[in-house]
């Protein structure tokens, strides 16, 4: 039990520093390149952040441990925004942009109830997740398009500065491209050690313990790969970016559902756990609607909102450890 569990916190931190390194690395080639900034933000950096999840789900679902697989997608979505957002809006109320309310957030509660439709038969299967897959790549491409057309005028001279951060001219842009690639490639190989480690160990604490995989899955197994997100959403906030972070969490939960269950259900069609058809999947849903009305109020996530969250997630937690 006691090994289980170093395994299960190696992993989980193994797959913190992984994502760490391959979304730095993955920023940098992305500006050495000279992509957009507000491109790199929408694809590299709201990806980047989701891969420990995606790293355990396809792990989790080619053991056979699909409930593990599918906990962990609908319980990071969860604690994006219940937790996530409730400690992120608590430090500073988030103020709310209109592309968010105009079309980031309509697409995160549409792929919601998609997931939910696609799920009512206790299978995700290959069909479903190819239509997934298909949807993620269509959002990737909007995405990129509204990006490109709301740059500024001011974004030449923003890409330069960011080309020369990346490069580091005092080391050369060859260098730059090397340092770079390797923590990319760090990364990947992070991701993978950490998915394998965090999976056994929590296969084996459910064994040992008695407590469905699905649980493991919902609680540690996404809170732990949710850390990325949590990180770089603090991080904004520190620096007076704080509309970044509910982007960064809107963006996540569409690329959790669009691109990690849709490329898990590919590989391994997910079996859907009963209690997660019943419970689970609708307080993802709630979570997601009751994010509105706290937008539309004077167009920010303000502290009392924050407080509601954290509220509403602690008790969801609470409901799931004892009732299981």
């Amino acid at each position: 039990m006691l090994l289980a569990t170093l395994e299960l916190a190696a992993g989980l931190i193994v797959l913190f520093v992984g994502g760490h390194f391959l979304v730095q690395g993955a920023t940098a080639l992305a500006s050495l390149a000279r992509i957009s900034t507000a491109v790199v933000a929408l694809t590299v950096v709201a990806i980047g952040t989701s891969l420990p999840e995606l790293a355990v789900s396809m792990d989790a679902a080619a053991r056979g441990s699909t409930d593990m697989a599918y906990g962990n997608i609908i319980g990071s979505c969860i604690f994006n925004i219940g937790a996530i957002l409730g400690v992120t809006a608590l430090i500073a109320p988030i103020m709310v942009q209109r592309q968010t309310i105009r079309l980031e957030y309509p697409t995160m509660v549409f792929v919601v109830c998609l997931a939910l439709v696609l799920a009512h038969d206790a299978w995700i299967d290959r069909l479903d997740g190819g239509l997934l897959v298909l949807g993620l790549m269509f959002f990737v491409a909007w995405t990129i398009y509204i990006a490109r057309r709301g740059v500024p005028l001011s974004a030449s001279a923003a890409l330069e500065r960011d080309v020369k951060r990346a490069v580091h001219l005092d080391k050369g842009a060859g260098r730059a491209w090397v340092t770079n690639l390797a923590l990319v490639g760090a990364g990947m190989v992070a991701l993978a050690t950490g998915a394998e480690l965090s999976v056994a160990g929590g296969v084996t604490i459910a064994q040992t313990l008695g407590v469905e995989e699905r649980v493991i899955g919902l609680t540690v197994i996404a809170m732990g790969t949710s850390l990325p997100e949590l990180a770089t959403c603090i991080v904004a906030t520190r620096q007076g970016e704080q509309e970044i972070a509910l982007g960064n969490i809107v963006g996540s939960n569409i690329f959790n559902l669009l691109g990690i269950l849709g490329l898990t259900a590919t590989l391994f069609p997910v079996h859907i756990h009963e209690r997660a058809l019943a419970l689970d999947n609708w307080v993802m849903l709630a979570f997601a609607l009751v994010l509105f009305p706290m937008m539309l109020r004077g167009r920010r996530v303000s502290r009392l909102n924050a407080l509601l969250l954290l509220i509403g997630f602690v008790t969801y937690m609470a409901y799931v450890v004892v009732v299981r």
